[in-house]
Formats: structure tokens, sequence, C-alpha cells
């Protein structure tokens, strides 16, 4: 009896650009994509091989680990002369692999993946303590994380026990005030992990006349695991969210993490680009979404909102003779078409900061490098080499510390260098920490009137900061 063969009835091209607007026959092979890849050595096929696979409709790039060992860092994209989307080609062919059934080449970033939208799909937010016993429990790991910076953290207050169960509000009251008002979305880490960004920078918004309206009953963002498991699912988190910004009354967002950054600004550039999501969006949240929020990170809502002329005045303690490494990351600048950055591959405004405070900003190759972002979890011993290279290169540089506005970024350069061989420390500070150094607020106070929580840093900087003179 003959066996019935499936009917083809899309290429793998036809595939890709319809999910990501992108046409791989655009691609000529000019290598720049595997050659600016921090992860290519860990790959099977090189971004660009990936990208000739699919022109010849090869469908043996569905079982590569090329998709699956990706770390979103979105440097192919900005540099690609064809303007092809190629970490969004990465999603794609990971969602088409899920739904032909084809097992993950890395199993242990498509169990985070689960884990992660489980906990969200469940609390609404992610339960951070939840996820690192699960992850190592069923990776069959050691509970190294859960010793190295479970344990750690908790002592420091940094991550809660229990998780939180939210749901988004149905009703929203809209924002009244003839203030300078900024609708605020701390997302999930700034919540837990890293309550010191959030502490200090509601205290630096209120020494400068920023004032911050939390978004009511928020939820995740979706992160990575979201988008690259269905566009419908990552315009769901975004989308939510940004509805209540609208509803709020409110023009823009400020998102510290510029994890959530990212999602937020891409899904605006998604609705946009597919209207037949944009309405499966609307139908599952409930809601039209208007498209009249913009989204920006912690450094862009100071500079444009406040000013680097009153962040100047309001030092009270310059930071003379500290040397300063400021770290961007991936997210901040990178792609373009989410972000409109006018520099991405040498982003100066935190630099501004630091000079405005009376430090001194060093010139390095690394500070638009990937950390590993969420890989961090999921495929550790690459996030540990990508972030101590990174680490490196701010020492090399001269700097005294390194300095940053990304939770995640900061596990990886700053908590997790506990599991790395450096023979040296790094001190990492949020730029708000520095921030409130500067501006005179108490190192350490209570909850309503929070200082630098210098003590909530897994590297103590207060050593290097009283070499300097800057602490007593």
């Amino acid at each position: 009896m003959a066996t019935k063969q499936r009917v083809k009835t899309n290429t793998l091209a036809e595939i890709i650009e319809r999910e990501t607007g992108s046409n791989v026959f655009l691609c000529y092979q000019c290598v720049r994509c595997s050659s600016g890849c921090p992860v290519v050595e860990h790959m099977d096929l090189m971004p660009n091989q990936v990208m000739r696979a699919i022109q010849f409709d090869d469908e043996q790039v569905l079982e590569a680990k090329t998709p699956w060992i990706c770390a979103a860092c979105q440097t192919c994209t900005t540099h690609c002369p064809q303007e092809l989307d190629i970490a969004a080609i990465m999603d794609a062919l990971r969602i088409e692999a899920r739904q032909r059934g084809i097992k993950p080449a890395v199993p242990e970033v498509e169990l985070f993946t689960k884990i992660f939208l489980r906990d969200v799909g469940i609390f609404g937010r992610l339960y951070e303590a939840g996820l690192i016993v699960a992850k190592n429990m069923l990776m069959l790991q050691p509970f190294r994380d859960v010793a190295d910076m479970g344990l750690p953290m908790i002592r420091k207050q940094k991550i809660g026990l229990l998780p939180q169960f939210v749901r988004p509000p149905r009703r929203v009251q809209p924002v009244e005030s003839d203030g300078n008002v900024i609708a605020y979305y701390p997302g999930c880490s700034l919540d837990s992990t890293a309550t010191e960004y959030d502490h200090t920078f509601r205290a630096v918004c209120e020494a400068l006349d920023l004032e911050l309206r939390e978004l009511p009953n928020w939820i995740c963002c979706g992160s990575s695991p979201a988008h690259t498991t269905d566009p419908l699912l990552a315009g769901y988190y975004a989308l939510v969210n940004l509805s209540i910004v609208e509803r709020m009354g409110l023009e823009q967002v400020v998102a510290p993490c510029l994890g959530c950054y990212q999602r937020f600004r891409a899904a605006a550039h998604e609705m946009e680009r597919d209207p037949e999501l944009a309405a499966e969006v609307a139908k599952k949240t409930g809601y039209e979404y208007q498209g009249t929020v913009e989204t920006v990170h912690a450094v862009d809502a100071l500079l444009e909102r406040v000013g680097i002329d009153e962040i100047h005045a309001r030092v009270k303690k310059p930071l003379t003779g500290l040397k300063v490494a400021s770290y961007y990351g991936c997210a901040t600048t990178r792609p373009t078409k989410y972000t409109g950055s006018d520099n991405p591959e040498n982003p100066t405004c935190m630099e501004e900061i630091v000079r405005a405070l009376g430090a001194e900003p060093v010139d390095w190759s690394q500070k638009t490098d990937c950390c590993g972002g969420s890989l961090g979890i999921s495929q550790t011993p690459l996030a540990l080499e990508l972030s101590a290279q990174v680490i490196r290169g701010a020492r090399d540089a001269g700097a005294d510390i390194m300095i940053n506005a990304c939770p995640l970024c900061q596990v990886n350069v700053e908590t997790r260098q506990v599991q790395m061989d450096l023979g040296f420390e790094m001190p990492s500070l949020y730029i708000t920490q520095l921030m409130a150094l500067a501006f005179g607020l108490e190192e350490s106070a209570d909850k309503k009137h929070p200082g630098a929580e210098l003590d909530k840093n897994m590297i103590d900087p207060r050593p290097v900061l009283q070499e300097r003179g800057i602490l007593t």
C-alpha cells in the first residue's frame, strides 16, 4: 500500500516572507550577519548558510541548532545591507519546526521557553524563584544558580519566594495631572531581582520632578519566549500593557528593562506592518489599540523629559575621578527599525549623563556586545563566555566600574561573576544608582526615600567608591 505523501503548499521562503516580511532571495551572501554574530562558533549553520538553505528550500534547516542557539541580539538584522530581519527569521524557523513536530535541536532552550510561558500564563508575571528551581530540576542540573545566585538574592531581599497573581484591569482610570508625567512599566525584573533599579529610578525621577504613573495591574511583556513561540502571543502581552497606557490618556511609557522596551517597540512595529495580526491581537485583548503610545527606555526618558542641564544642576556630590564604562547591551539601539537609533553601534546617551555627574566615561569596544541575554538560564556556559568578554573589555579600558540600564545585562555581567574565572571583580551599577550617589541621596535609607541601595549589588562597589573618595 502506497504511503500518502504530504502535499507541500508553501516553500520555506514563502513562509518566511509571510511571517517576517523578509524576502530571503535578497541575500547575496555578504556574510556580514555571520561575521558579527557573537554565538556563531556554537552554531551548526552560520546565519548566512541558513539564508542559503531557505533559498534552496532545504527543510533540513528546521533541524539545525542555529535558530535555537540564537541570542536574539539583533546584530545580524542591524548589519544586513538588504535589511533582512534575520533575527525574526530565526524565530519563524523555530515556530515552523514546532508546527511540523520537529524536535528542537537544543531542548534546554525549548524547556526554558515552556516553563517561562507556563508561569506567566498562570500568574500574569514571571515567578523568577520558581523559574530557577524548575529549570534546575527539569534539566537535571545541580542547583548551581540556586546556590550562587538565588540564595544570596533572597538574603538581600531581591527575590520573592511567593508568586504574584495579576490580571489586566477591565477599566482604567484616566490620569489627571498638570506636571511632567509619564507612564511607568517596571516589568517583572524590576519588581523582583532588580529592585534596586526600580527604587533608584523612582528616587531619581522624584528628585528631577518627573512624575511616574505605574500601570495598574500590568502583566509580563512576554520577553523572548513569547516572540520565539507565537507572534499572536507576543503581540498580546505587549499590547495589553500599551493599551493600559493608552486608556490612561498618556502618550509615553518608560520601560527601564531593555527587554521590555524592545518587546513594546517591536510589537508596535509589527501591528503597523501586519494589519491581520493586529486584528487578531485586538480580538484577544478585547481592545483595539490605536497606536498612540511611544515606548522609551529609562535613559531617554531622563534626557528627553528632564534634560542634561537639569541633571547636572541636581548633582551635589560630583563623582570626580571615577572612570565609568557604559554598557548598553543589545536592545537599546538594535534593530533601528524598532528603536529609531541614529547610531546603533556607538550610542553615547549614558556617557552624557556620566559626564554630567562629574565622572569620566571610558571609550571601549564592547559597549553594545551581547551578554547572552536569556541564554543565561538555558545555555549558561555560553552566556558566561560572552559576559566575561564584556567585563574584561571594561577592565582593559581602565574602568573602575560598569554601568548599565538593563536587568538582564546586570544578571549576566554582575550577578554571574561568581560563576566566572576572571581573577578580578568588576562592580556594575545601574545608571540610576550612580545618579542617586551624585544627587546626594542617602546610601542607606528607608523604603519611602531609598538611597543608592549599594548593599543590593552582588559585587560590592563600595570599596572602589571609597578608594576614589566618593564614599567615606
